[in-house]
């Protein structure tokens, strides 16, 4: 059979599993569950909705019970400690699939890009049925009609990949907002991560096919969109017609009913004045801003292959600041790199100081073999790696919670996101800059933009009252 694109195709398997899975309905006299479970970062989390919306359209229930008809990981590997999360996640559902030997179990992601790591799979966990990668995700359907008639075991990963395919069904987790991929890969090949090596080369989405996915939102209730990528300040170069990511968010900006606009993730080396300029003007885009650091020292900087030193950085914060005066400024910091020395530390607890960030993810270095980092002399002892975490997780907190002791007192528009799980009658809710707000409302109001009071600052986050 020929079809005249891979979306096509797609849709062709989707109703051949369609087909299958109802008769097996009628063999158990119920609908068929499907459970996907998702670890590691945004990106994956929007792969996940695109896997559900494929299952979905098959005829699979969703489900967050890991007894069900299938199971699909959908895996990270930027920290050794996904991984041996996934291990132990896979013991627990051998004894599940002992007891239903009709489960289907799923691996996909980043972890399988890693050739030793799907060796291991097949020798000590032969019970998966299908495992595949980041770069063929969208061939779900395909792969799992393979096993539903072949019954034997399913294995399919590519190394790269150029394709893009658009229009295939997704689930999304909320109705007011969503993520929307405007690129995939990353060519920055940082000397600590793997995410080149298993996500490929850097490819953008044509403008059109991303404006055409948001208004599609938009009509379908979405006020908040956050764009994801690798590093989208590098976004539009490997267009036919190159457009910067400045000019796609003016474009953005441009839709009607669109609310928010939030993006990730922004590589330092990469961000331009002009991307600077569009904020500052925007309406829409949220002030916001997740800027990486990994290390102050502009020496290790140069060892991880970061493309920027201290000074540079700290001028970009400096830019964003006095444009953008009420920004949230975020980042990440990787502590103890291999040949990290004291003054190295210091250097990082430095930058800190100055960029005065809301907040910041840190990381204790995790090695990921396959990096150069791996291989790199001079590994700091453990013991000197725990004390810089404390110290430095001691600065940030801190200074985060000097940050949001500012905003106490001001009304701020808050996305209202979700019922508050520990305290009843209130809903919990996110500012412009990000930060976290709870407060007493009514559930109607989950999607809706609000004025709220902050009345008290709790260090992270906010507790409020609303007002007309």
């Amino acid at each position: 059979m020929s079809f005249t694109n891979e979306t096509e195709k797609q849709k062709y398997y989707i109703q051949k599993c369609k087909e299958l899975v109802k008769i097996k309905e009628q063999q158990y006299g119920r609908k068929l569950s499907a459970c996907v479970v998702t670890f590691g970062c945004q990106m994956n989390f929007k792969d996940s909705e695109k896997l559900m919306g494929i299952l979905s359209e098959i005829g699979y229930e969703e489900t967050d019970d890991e007894h069900a008809d299938l199971v699909l990981y959908n895996t990270c590997t930027v920290r050794e400690n996904a991984n041996l999360k996934v291990y132990g996640r896979l013991g627990y559902l051998s004894k599940i699939k002992e007891k239903n030997p009709e489960m289907i179990i799923g691996l996909c992601g980043c972890m399988m890009q890693e050739p030793q790591v799907v060796e291991k799979l097949n020798k000590s966990y032969r019970f998966i049925d299908i495992i595949f990668g980041t770069h063929n995700i969208f061939l779900l359907a395909q792969l799992l009609y393979e096993r539903l008639i072949s019954g034997h075991k399913v294995e399919d990963i590519w190394d790269g990949t150029t394709e893009i395919v658009e229009e295939l069904p997704t689930v999304r987790k909320y109705d007011f907002k969503s993520g929307v991929n405007i690129m995939y890969g990353c060519n920055n090949f940082c000397s600590y991560c793997i995410v080149p090596y298993v996500r490929g080369r850097e490819r953008s989405r044509n403008p059109e096919d991303i404006i055409d996915e948001i208004k599609q939102l938009v009509a379908n209730g979405v006020v908040e969109i956050m764009l994801l990528g690798q590093n989208v300040n590098s976004y539009g170069k490997t267009l036919e017609n190159p457009i910067t990511f400045a000019q796609l968010l003016q474009r953005i900006e441009d839709i009607e009913g669109l609310k928010r606009i939030r993006f990730m993730t922004s590589h330092p080396k990469d961000l331009s004045d002009e991307l600077i300029k569009v904020m500052a003007k925007s309406k829409k885009i949220c002030k916001q801003m997740h800027l990486p650091l990994q290390s102050g020292s502009s020496r290790l900087l140069k060892i991880m292959n970061r493309h920027y030193n201290k000074e540079q950085y700290l001028t970009l914060v400096e830019k964003l600041r006095k444009e953008i005066p009420d920004i949230g400024i975020t980042t990440d910091i990787i502590v103890g790199f291999p040949g990290e020395t004291e003054e190295d530390f210091e250097e990082t607890l430095d930058v800190v100081e100055k960029a005065q960030y809301d907040s910041a993810f840190t990381f204790i270095y995790s090695k990921r073999s396959g990096t150069p980092a791996a291989k790199m002399p001079d590994q700091v002892p453990e013991d000197v790696v725990k004390d810089r975490f404390d110290r430095l997780l001691s600065l940030v907190n801190s200074i985060s919670k000097e940050k949001t002791k500012a905003l106490e007192g001001s009304v701020q528009e808050v996305l209202v996101e979700e019922v508050n799980k520990k305290i009843p009658g209130y809903v919990s809710g996110r500012l412009s800059n990000n930060s976290v707000v709870h407060f007493p409302a009514d559930v109607s109001l989950i999607g809706s933009l609000v004025n709220v009071k902050l009345e008290e600052a709790k260090g992270f986050y906010y507790m409020g009252e609303m007002v007309d």
